[in-house]
């Protein structure tokens, strides 16, 4: 050391406290400027744990009196709860007038979904739209051996052995129908269609299931998969999509999708953060937000609640919906 002057050295507390700074504040800054690339994908599903986890750096900072750490830990804190906190506070709804309609999405795991407790829910909930996914020949049949047929009588299915189906179901008039199919190696198909529900427009509603981003190879077909979404038209019809979407709102393609002119429902309503996928096939995954219903922003959400469903490894999603009147179309 030469005299007169003093060489800083980074102490052992100094050292840790730096260590368990910064992993947060890298998973905030790849959040914030959209960096869901490669592994990061499947990590960035898990940030609102992050958000939690993110005070214990802050706290360790400020116990251990070091400033620096302690100022970066907070503001990391501060912009994770700016991302996620939105999602559990409800936001003002648009004056819709016209009437009430109540979406139900279900992922059926390749037709494996207890299909009693699909009906049972239709039926004690009024459910007025189904929408599902991996809709198998097997699953369409046990369905209406329960009573969506009689509950449900219009529909556009489209039943695969395996995970590719798709179904929507609706207790109004469809028309415009169709199977939408997407690039992914798992050949994924949407149905969709419009419903005419009495004293309100036509409304566009489709059955979405992208491709999972299980692997690092998967990525891109996930991201052409969620590209390949039908655009809200804020100046045309009105579109409700809902289903599966193996992302959350932490992943940018699925906000991209947002700002066309959608609103997810849950989220609007304060209820953004209940899981709807893991651990319920066991494994020890934290659950997360990937089944959502997004609506047109001229329909207002009145509620949106999350039920099980035994033998898949989802649980499905209801939101009870006002639509606008015809006249104000």
């Amino acid at each position: 050391m030469t005299i007169g002057r003093r060489t800083w050295r980074p102490s052992g507390v100094g050292l840790l406290c730096w260590l368990a700074v910064v992993p947060g504040a890298g998973w905030a800054l790849a959040r914030s400027i959209g960096l869901d690339r490669g592994p990061l994908v499947q990590a960035l599903a898990f940030t609102p744990y992050v958000t939690l986890g993110s005070l214990a750096p802050l706290v360790l900072a400020l116990a251990l009196r070091r400033r620096a750490p302690a100022f970066v830990a907070a503001l990391t804190t501060l912009a994770l709860v700016a991302l996620v906190a939105p999602r559990a506070l409800p936001a003002p709804q648009p004056n819709a007038a016209g009437p009430t309609v109540r979406v139900l999405t279900a992922n059926l795991l390749a037709g494996a979904a207890d299909r009693e407790a699909v009906v049972e829910l239709v039926r004690t909930r009024q459910v007025d739209l189904l929408l599902v996914q991996e809709l198998t020949p097997a699953a369409e049949a046990g369905l209406d051996r329960l009573g969506l047929d009689r509950l449900l009588a219009h529909r556009q299915l489209n039943p695969v052995v395996g995970t590719p189906g798709s179904g929507l179901y609706a207790r109004h008039p469809l028309s415009d129908g169709g199977i939408r199919r997407l690039r992914s190696a798992w050949g994924f198909t949407q149905a969709y269609a419009t419903v005419a529900v009495p004293g309100a427009p036509p409304v566009r509603v489709e059955s979405a299931h992208p491709a999972a981003p299980y692997a690092i190879d998967q990525v891109e077909f996930w991201r052409a998969d969620l590209a390949a979404q039908p655009a809200a038209t804020p100046d045309g019809p009105l579109s409700i999509l809902a289903g599966d979407f193996n992302a959350t709102l932490d992943h940018g393609p699925l906000r991209t999708l947002l700002g066309t002119g959608y609103v997810d429902a849950a989220a609007s309503v304060g209820a953004g953060l209940t899981g709807t996928w893991g651990p319920y096939d066991g494994d020890p995954i934290p659950p997360v937000v990937i089944d959502h219903v997004l609506v047109d922003r001229r329909i207002a959400v009145r509620d949106v609640t999350v039920h099980p469903l035994p033998g898949s490894d989802h649980r499905m999603v209801l939101a009870e919906l006002r639509l606008p009147t015809a006249e104000s179309r």
